[in-house]
């Protein structure tokens, strides 16, 4: 008698279980989760690019396949000649990819800062693409663009992976130039091989 009750127990737990795990809509669950993600890709042995992000979150299905980086993305991009060149940072960033295999994008969302070191050029907007394919990066959204010579804005910007060629699609008719500062100097800590400086 008490094997019987023990065991009707275990039936009417397991069906409790299994109602729970019902409800699951399977398509708003992660299926991986990775915390303090870094990757690298390199290309013949050159350091192409770096990714890091605090979280990454992995989606599975039938027409597309994506990547979620809620907490935010940074990518450093290396020229050829191992010079940390382009850097681009976002609140947010998704990587959709699609089940061929030969398509995929990428989107970077919320104060999305795309920074040319070499260049010394900035470039902020609100929501950026990026073709791996194509190698380009483009947006419709509002964009500013700074550089030592000043300050350009206005709607829509293409360019080249790396921001060497940025183009505004719509700049506006105003453009601020910045007068020369003999006080100023430029100094690039990222690619600066020396002593560290305290804090």
């Amino acid at each position: 008698m008490a094997s019987a009750a023990a065991l009707a127990f275990v039936v009417i737990s397991c069906r409790s279980n299994l109602s729970e795990a019902a409800k699951l809509d399977l398509k708003t669950i992660p299926v991986q989760v990775v915390d303090s993600m870094f990757f690298v890709q390199s290309e013949n042995g050159r350091l192409k690019m770096r990714v890091e992000a605090p979280r990454m979150e992995v989606y599975e299905h039938d027409t597309l396949s994506y990547d979620l980086f809620p907490a935010g993305l940074h990518v450093y991009g290396y020229s050829e000649d191992g010079t940390l060149e382009t850097t681009i940072d976002a609140r947010q960033a998704r990587h959709d990819k699609y089940p061929d295999g030969k398509k995929e994008q990428w989107s970077a969302f919320g104060n999305v800062v795309v920074r040319n070191i070499v260049k010394q050029e900035t470039m902020e907007t609100d929501t950026l693409y990026w073709d791996n394919s194509e190698h380009e990066i483009w947006t419709d959204c509002y964009v500013r663009m700074y550089s030592p010579s000043g300050l350009m804005q206005g709607y829509g910007m293409r360019s080249d992976e790396m921001a060497r060629n940025a183009i505004l699609k719509q700049p506006f008719d105003n453009e601020f130039i910045f007068g020369s500062d003999s006080t100023r100097v430029v100094v690039d800590s990222v690619n600066f091989i020396g002593p560290m400086l305290k804090k």
